[in-house]
């Protein structure tokens, strides 16, 4: 489950606060190896994901990131690719060593049938923090670039997409079996702009970890991408696609290849709420995607108010299924 290493357990939250803060929590192998264990001790989870941070890459490239408590992630803000080219992206890769580290202390850890997962934000996503400086905006000054600005953000999505192709190519070579590419801000796009933000240049990330001779599967989610999701599993290059909260398992079907491999999409609050409904929904999307590969997840993270007893019922009934 997306986040699954997260907030609603108590053992995480005794190893955060060993940890002076986030960034030096995400770089310290010990504990981010223990933090990415630790679901998977509790729950028996098929799959472990590495504890990271999307905007790790940014930190690499030599921005200031911060979290701030009540403020989210902040982000020296660019004014343009000149910012972000200062450090190459073999150097930005060499910095997020402590990653591989851990990434290598979990793969001796775990059980030989659990896979450990990989990831890393996609070119837009990243590039967004880096323009609006912060998470908690509107996101209109990145939206202006590609409107006003399309050859810069152009540019600062290479610069992302190189960096990016060369950390998760070192997380596969450290035992990542497979990759996952978060685009959380490719919701409510106009298409032209999709076409041009998210499908662009996460092409051009999976043709630079497939010439780099990456062959593991790659997971895309472009969260909110609603119907322009057809397009971006054909002109990607994907191997497998996270669906979000509000994706049709009919739209879905009727408009992905039958055997091409899902991955998701229980609703987080309905995970919190528990029950009946709860119940229903599971085996609703467990039936709806009996006909093709999927992994079930949530279409967005684990939130801290989860109680652990509706993670063990799901897991419950996907496994009687």
């Amino acid at each position: 489950m997306m986040r699954q290493a997260g907030r609603h357990l108590p053992e995480y939250l005794e190893t955060r606060a060993r940890s002076k803060d986030f960034l030096d929590f995400c770089y310290t192998p010990s504990l981010a190896s223990e933090a990415t264990l630790q679901p998977i001790r509790r729950y028996g989870m098929d799959g472990a994901i590495l504890f990271a941070d999307i905007l790790l890459i940014l930190d690499a490239m030599g921005l200031k990131v911060a979290f701030e408590k009540g403020e989210g992630p902040l982000v020296e803000q660019i004014n343009g690719p000149s910012d972000l080219a200062r450090v190459s992206p073999q150097k930005a890769a060499d910095r997020l060593s402590p990653v591989y580290e851990t990434v290598s202390r979990v793969k001796a850890a775990l059980p030989a049938q659990t896979t450990l997962i990989g990831f890393a934000g996609s070119p837009w996503t990243v590039s967004l923090y880096a323009i609006e400086g912060r998470g908690k905006t509107d996101k209109s000054t990145a939206w202006r670039w590609a409107h006003g600005r399309p050859d810069d953000l152009a540019a600062v999505m290479d610069l992302v997409a190189e960096a990016t192709a060369e950390y998760l190519a070192r997380q596969v070579e450290a035992g990542a079996e497979a990759l996952m590419l978060f685009d959380s801000w490719a919701e409510g796009l106009p298409d032209n702009i999709f076409r041009e933000v998210v499908i662009a240049p996460t092409r051009k990330l999976v043709a630079l970890l497939r010439e780099r001779g990456i062959t593991v599967p790659i997971i895309g989610f472009p969260r909110g991408a609603g119907v322009m999701l057809p397009e971006y599993v054909r002109e990607t290059g994907v191997t497998a696609v996270g669906l979000d909260t509000a994706a049709s398992p009919a739209f879905i079907n009727a408009e992905l290849a039958k055997g091409f491999p899902v991955q998701g999409h229980l609703d987080p609050l309905l995970l919190i709420e528990g029950g009946a409904r709860l119940d229903a929904r599971v085996r609703e999307l467990l039936d709806a995607y009996r006909g093709r590969p999927h992994i079930f997840n949530l279409g967005h993270g684990v939130r801290p108010e989860t109680p652990i007893a509706h993670v063990e019922r799901v897991l419950e009934l996907i496994r009687n299924a």
